[in-house]
């Protein structure tokens, strides 16, 4: 974060941009800005261009609020829609959950933490730069390496397929982390030593089976259903400690919290609408989507509304029902009149 030597005179800020984005409920453009505060248009996109966030300020922000030990550390991405974007910095075609296809935009991955308590925030945050000439894996892994050395002790690591590779697995392993990845139906796995099956071909109990994963070591394999697909994880303890079928669905369910994360950023939050082009003010209003969340997060854990979707619907209640009733007083002489060219 840009450090200031004074007070700073600047008429645009990170909280007056942050509180913009989750209060205008459709344009978040620079003009928008300007229009409801009365700055200049030039002063918002001064501060997109001027400030350099980085994913550790947003993590030092969250850390204060949550238990930073024992919780689940969860990955995933999700691609921010830019569909009609040209020349615009870190936009390119990306594999989409949502659309089931590959689609144009700029792909955000997330570190998300549930602590022990039940209080979860993002924690760390690459976007996806194909110059950098990186994985979404070789992010992951940057990633996790920081928030560790950032003082995080999760419990758990949890992720999807794409991130069950054996390298991601074995670096968590190192760090004597335990993790419950999903993988593939056709991964490998051994009940006995020299005989290679897919997960998709074993009788997997409720609890779970003890199988070694080709080229990691000992795993428990759990089997679960979701949207009539079998999905197969395994899970490992860096510990001898007993694992259950309501440990699984615990700590699946932590993992859940990531997806919830990915859609509030888009409706809430902003994140997929701005109008910026280079690569800087791009980066910059993201990290304020993403540090806006953390502060909706935070007012919820206060109390302040039961949950974030509530909260932007009451920003407009009382306005929309001052105009209702008002332009039902103006117009009720309509109605007669509509009633006689009806009979009519």
């Amino acid at each position: 974060m840009r450090s200031t030597t004074r007070p700073t005179t600047a008429c645009c800020t990170l909280p007056q941009y942050m509180g913009f984005l989750i209060s205008e409920p459709k344009s978040s453009t620079c003009t928008r800005l300007a229009e409801v505060t009365g700055i200049s248009h030039h002063s918002a996109n001064r501060f997109l261009h001027r400030e350099n966030y980085q994913p550790k300020d947003m993590y030092d922000e969250a850390v204060e609020t949550l238990n930073p030990t024992g919780g689940t550390l969860s990955v995933d991405d999700s691609v921010l829609d830019k569909p009609y974007s040209y020349s615009v910095a870190l936009v390119g075609h990306f594999w989409s959950g949502k659309h089931h296809r590959s689609v144009k935009g700029i792909n955000l991955i997330t570190l998300y933490y549930t602590d022990i308590s039940g209080l979860h925030m993002p924690v760390n945050y690459r976007i996806y730069d194909k110059s950098e000439g990186k994985t979404k894996n070789d992010y992951f892994r940057e990633m996790l390496i920081e928030v560790l050395a950032w003082g995080l002790k999760p419990a758990f690591v949890t992720g999807d397929s794409w991130y069950s590779c054996t390298t991601n697995l074995k670096t968590i392993k190192n760090h004597q982390t335990g993790f419950m990845f999903a993988v593939e139906t056709n991964r490998t796995v051994s009940l006995v030593k020299g005989r290679w099956q897919q997960v998709q071909d074993l009788d997997i109990p409720d609890n779970g089976l003890e199988v070694f994963l080709k080229d990691f070591g000992k795993v428990t394999l759990f089997r679960t259903m979701l949207k009539d697909q079998r999905r197969h994880y395994v899970v490992y303890l860096p510990e001898e400690v007993p694992f259950e079928r309501d440990d699984f669905s615990k700590i699946h369910d932590q993992h859940w919290q990531i997806e919830q994360y990915h859609r509030a950023i888009k409706q809430v939050c902003h994140i997929e609408h701005f109008q910026v082009r280079s690569e800087q003010p791009v980066r910059n209003h993201i990290f304020a989507a993403i540090l806006a969340f953390v502060y909706l997060q935070k007012m919820q854990i206060a109390q302040e509304f039961m949950n974030i979707y509530q909260h932007q619907r009451e920003l407009f209640k009382e306005t929309v029902g001052a105009f209702v009733e008002s332009f039902a007083k103006e117009k009720e002489h309509l109605l007669p009149k509509l009633a006689r060219a009806i009979n009519a």
